[in-house]
C-alpha cells in the first residue's frame, strides 16, 4: 500500500491541541499545507513549523501550530470533517462524495473496495490532496455504514 494509508511512528507521537476549541490532534505533513493552502496563505506558512489537523466540524480552524493557525477560509477545497454538504468530497483522490457514496450504496456498489484497490495500487495521494494529510478509508467506511444502516432500517 502506498505510504500515505500508512501511519508513521512519527506522527502518532506528535499530538497538539488546537488553539480555539482545545481538540486534540495528531500532526500532519508539510506537503499537505503547500499543497492545499491558497496563495495568500501559502505565503504566511512557516515551513520550520510543525503543523496539526484539527477535525471538529464546530472550529472554523483546519491547521494550526504554536502562535498561529489557518482556517477553511485558507484552502482551496472544502474539508470533510467542517463542511456536510453532500457534494464535498469524502476520498480527495478518486472523487468520492457523500452524495456519490449514498448513490453507491443504494446501487449495493462497495465504494470502499475500489478504493482499497487503487491504494493498493499505489494511485492515492492522500498527503497532497485529502486535507487531513492522510489515508481517508476510515472516513469513507463511516459514511458508507450511516447509509447502509439508514437504507436497512428503513
Amino acid at each position: 500500500m502506498n505510504d500515505c494509508c500508512k501511519s508513521s511512528a512519527a506522527s502518532q507521537r506528535s499530538v497538539m491541541r488546537c488553539p480555539i476549541c482545545n481538540f486534540k490532534r495528531k500532526s500532519v505533513q508539510l506537503i499537505t499545507l503547500k499543497a492545499l493552502l491558497i496563495p495568500s496563505a501559502l505565503e504566511r506558512l512557516d515551513p520550520e513549523a510543525s503543523f496539526a489537523f484539527c477535525p471538529n466540524s464546530s472550529c472554523s480552524v483546519v491547521y494550526f501550530t504554536e502562535g498561529s493557525f489557518f482556517d477553511k477560509g485558507d484552502l482551496k477545497v472544502p474539508v470533510f470533517q467542517k463542511d456536510e454538504a453532500p457534494n464535498v468530497l469524502v476520498c480527495y483522490c478518486f472523487g468520492w462524495t457523500r452524495e456519490k457514496l449514498f448513490k453507491a450504496s443504494q446501487q449495493n456498489v462497495n465504494p470502499i473496495d475500489q478504493i482499497r484497490g487503487h491504494v493498493q495500487a499505489n494511485r492515492c495521494g492522500c498527503e497532497v490532496n485529502n486535507p487531513q494529510g492522510s489515508c481517508c478509508l476510515g472516513n469513507v467506511t463511516e459514511i458508507v455504514n450511516q447509509w447502509l444502516g439508514k437504507i436497512e432500517k428503513a
